[in-house]
């Protein structure tokens, strides 16, 4: 059974080990600068290769207690609170996201990304073939899930779509949260005349659109035909926040895989490229109207 997107979400909920993760890496990094120390020596210290600190440093791996308790020795952090806390990061960071449990189904480069969403406080995105993941009905991404042909799904593969889905919905909650980040989206107009799962699904999804949009913290324009392809000629999204050890990052998804941006220069491309997009969207307030006569045309 498919999670339901409006179950009560607390504070921080989501926030599992990938963020964390990056935090302390960066931490690391400083503390061993700081104290002189080269990255070979360092990986020597912990026995492990300099590869294997350049992840640690990234926030790409997790960390074995021990090995933070001896990097921490080697940089001359002495039992205190700056000690503690490092130390209790290192479990925290070893955690599992809630998204864990769907391993089965959920590519590993795919669950580093939900975990980023859940940590961001702001998140952008552009979208040139469906509703945004956060933004979808439950009908709406079932047919996309099951690669548009719902009923067709075999009844070998039915259990893999229903938990897709469950991780889609789920992913949802983070719009909901105490603590939502602001989500800003530009839908081409292209995905409006894309009537996925037919009339029923998409005059449901078209009003859950307007429901998601009147929230303070959701941000939705549409692209009119006649703008689209200027800007930007594929979909990606851009997270921020509000940890500064964690740069924005652009999150590009292809089919098999994908990929990140996370140097500035790259950053400020497609920030860039947002910022374009915006402006040539009809406003929030236009958008809305769009999607109501659109409603009231069906």
């Amino acid at each position: 059974m498919a999670v339901s997107t409006n179950a009560p979400a607390s504070p921080g909920e989501g926030r599992g080990p990938t963020a964390r993760r990056i935090v302390l890496g960066a931490h690391l990094r400083r503390l061993r600068e700081r104290a002189g120390v080269t990255r070979s020596d360092a990986a020597y210290s912990i026995r492990g290769s300099d590869s294997k600190m350049s992840r640690l440093e990234a926030g790409k791996v997790g960390f074995k207690p021990r090995d933070v308790a001896d990097l921490l020795t080697l940089y001359g952090v002495g039992e205190g609170p700056e000690r503690d806390e490092a130390v209790a990061m290192a479990a925290e960071s070893n955690e599992t996201g809630w998204w864990a449990r769907y391993h089965d189904v959920v590519p590993a480069w795919f669950e580093d990304f939900v975990g980023l969403e859940a940590a961001a406080s702001r998140i952008s995105s552009y979208e040139l073939l469906f509703v945004p993941g956060l933004l979808q009905t439950e009908e709406y991404a079932r047919v996309i899930v099951s690669g548009g042909r719902p009923e067709q799904v075999p009844a070998t593969e039915r259990d893999a779509v229903e938990k897709r889905l469950e991780v889609r919905l789920r992913r949802q909650r983070v719009l909901h949260r105490p603590d939502a980040p602001t989500f800003r989206t530009v839908i081409d107009e292209s995905v409006l005349h894309r009537r996925v799962g037919g009339s029923r699904v998409f005059d449901a999804q078209i009003e859950h659109l307007l429901e998601m949009a009147e929230l303070p913290n959701v941000v939705v324009q549409i692209l009119p035909w006649d703008r689209s392809g200027y800007a930007a000629e594929r979909v990606f999204s851009i997270l921020r926040f509000a940890e500064q050890e964690l740069p924005d990052l652009v999150y590009l998804e292809e089919l098999g895989g994908s990929s990140y941006a996370d140097k500035h220069a790259e950053v400020q491309r497609y920030g860039r490229a947002m910022e374009l997009l915006a402006a040539d969207a009809l406003t929030p307030d236009a958008t809305v109207r769009h999607l109501a006569t659109l409603r009231a045309d069906r």
